[in-house]
């Protein structure tokens, strides 16, 4: 039995032994080395190396994992294919990392009732790809969606480029089968559309491993629409692009997706992807998806090229062979590894905005930039105001970070100001929890930690995440304790 290597002065044997025979020493993983590979998210800004790591296949195994950490007092952390933003899936100290990536089974596909289920592990574009054939597809479509796990969509309540019509992950999940923070083993919502009573599923989807860990998770498909077209308009102004925007919508037109890029980031994109597509000299562009029946499709390119025209578009290039529309969606989905090439590092925020204010919160984010130093990207779902600032700088130079998340909190503050939020996918994890009284009063989140505490009691499910308690977010990334749960007496 090798020995873990941890800081506290926990006895780990008795917990080790159980660990292995409940998954086998293959599925339990303990040396230091092997344990570095889950030291953080994709928020790697911050880092805490866990205890141990199991790797469950089944629920049982999950419960019974639970189980042992609730005898034995041990907090724990889901982690599904690490690709999480905000620190969510972040170990704490002297933590059990539950890592859901050998969970990857399809259980089950119901083409008639337009349903799949699923492990948590599986990859969300494996959906899509398992039922394409039939004509059918899975909608939310985060940029990460060749990489990224259902189980970690369902926690983080993940969006994509087809949210603004389709809906956020929540919309498309029908039931989730749950382990708690306790190892009990419960069904939440059903395989129909509708259910009685509490919407425990919508609870749950978005809690961010806080309520326990979804092992089977029943999907909602959609059948493939009859024409799709993407269409590219290049503008000389991020002003007119974000005024075309909120034409579009305002016209009664809903796009599939509608994404903004500001020309520093078409340039990082043509660098590294080099699509050839992106004109360079573009202040901003629009990427714009239509779909439906071909009459609707036709008929609202029609409307959204006179549209674009009439805020100044330079060119609008049409794509409805699905490889030119690959092509036209390659560099936005790239734009965030593209910063890779011109930044040693980036801070990435999340929040959301009304549409009508785009052009004034642009301007002021350009204004933070500058006051700041420290040089803005900006990609982002424009249709549903989901902004993506991009915040470039070095880490390796003391004290960088913790400039950046001054200007990172500015942004998110800014947000709320004119009426928006300071997550709109990436969730909240450590990296923002201390902007939450930003938006909510002392007694909404007093009232959310009472849900939690229903399915979580002890607080040993993702401990330190979602609420306030240090007084920086940096403390609160940097240093989470694992008792770090208010206890609620009242409740």
């Amino acid at each position: 039995m090798l020995t873990l290597e941890t800081s506290s002065q926990r006895d780990w044997t008795p917990i080790l032994q159980e660990f292995d025979a409940i998954l086998g020493e293959s599925g339990v993983i303990r040396r230091k080395e092997e344990l570095l590979v889950y030291e953080c998210d994709g928020l790697t800004s911050y880092k805490q190396r866990p205890a141990v790591v199991v790797l469950p296949r089944t629920t049982e195994q999950v419960a019974q994992v639970i189980r042992v950490c609730d005898r034995h007092q041990v907090p724990f952390v889901a982690r599904g294919a690490g690709t999480g933003l905000s620190g969510g899936a972040l170990p704490v100290e002297d933590c059990v990392l539950i890592v859901t990536a050998r969970m990857n089974q399809i259980l089950d596909i119901d083409l008639e009732n337009q349903r799949v289920v699923v492990q948590p592990g599986v990859i969300n574009n494996w959906v899509t790809q398992a039922v394409s054939g039939a004509g059918f597809y899975y909608a939310p479509d985060p940029s990460s969606q060749i990489i990224c796990s259902i189980g970690g969509n369902v926690a983080e309540n993940s969006g994509g480029v087809h949210c603004l019509k389709y809906g956020v992950t929540v919309n498309h999940v029908l039931g989730l089968k749950v382990v708690t923070a306790t190892g009990e083993i419960v069904d939440l919502g059903s395989k129909i559309p509708e259910m009685p009573g509490y919407d425990l599923t919508g609870i749950f989807v978005g809690s961010e491993g806080t309520l326990g860990i979804a092992t089977e998770i029943t999907l909602r498909i959609l059948k493939a629409p009859e024409t799709i077209r993407v269409l590219l308009a290049d503008f000389s102004s991020v002003e007119a692009a974000g005024q075309t925007v909120s034409d579009i919508i305002s016209a009664g037109i809903i796009p599939g997706g509608m994404e903004m890029m500001d020309n520093f980031s078409i340039n990082a994109v043509e660098d590294v992807v080099g699509t050839n597509c992106y004109p360079r000299d573009a202040e901003a562009i629009l990427l714009i998806e239509l779909d439906g029946s071909e009459v609707e499709v036709d008929t609202n390119t029609q409307r959204v090229e006179a549209l674009c025209r009439q805020n100044g578009a330079r060119n609008i290039t049409a794509a409805s062979d699905p490889q030119e529309r690959l092509t036209l969606w390659k560099g936005r989905k790239a734009a965030f590894a593209a910063m890779g090439r011109i930044s040693p590092d980036y801070y990435v925020q999340d929040g959301v905005i009304p549409r009508t204010k785009l052009q004034y919160v642009l301007q002021e984010i350009e204004a933070l930039s500058q006051k700041h130093g420290y040089r803005v990207a900006n990609v982002f779902h424009a249709g549903d105001g989901n902004l993506h600032p991009l915040i470039l700088y070095n880490n390796a130079i003391p004290g960088e970070l913790e400039k950046v998340e001054d200007l990172g909190g500015d942004i998110l503050k800014l947000c709320v100001k004119v009426g928006g939020s300071i997550s709109g996918e990436h969730g909240i994890g450590a990296d923002k929890r201390c902007y939450m009284p930003e938006m909510f009063s002392a007694a909404d989140l007093e009232t959310m930690q009472y849900v939690r505490q229903v399915f979580n009691p002890k607080g040993l499910a993702n401990p330190g995440k979602i609420f306030p308690t240090p007084k920086t977010c940096g403390e609160a990334a940097r240093a989470i304790a694992p008792n770090a749960f208010p206890t609620l007496e009242r409740f």
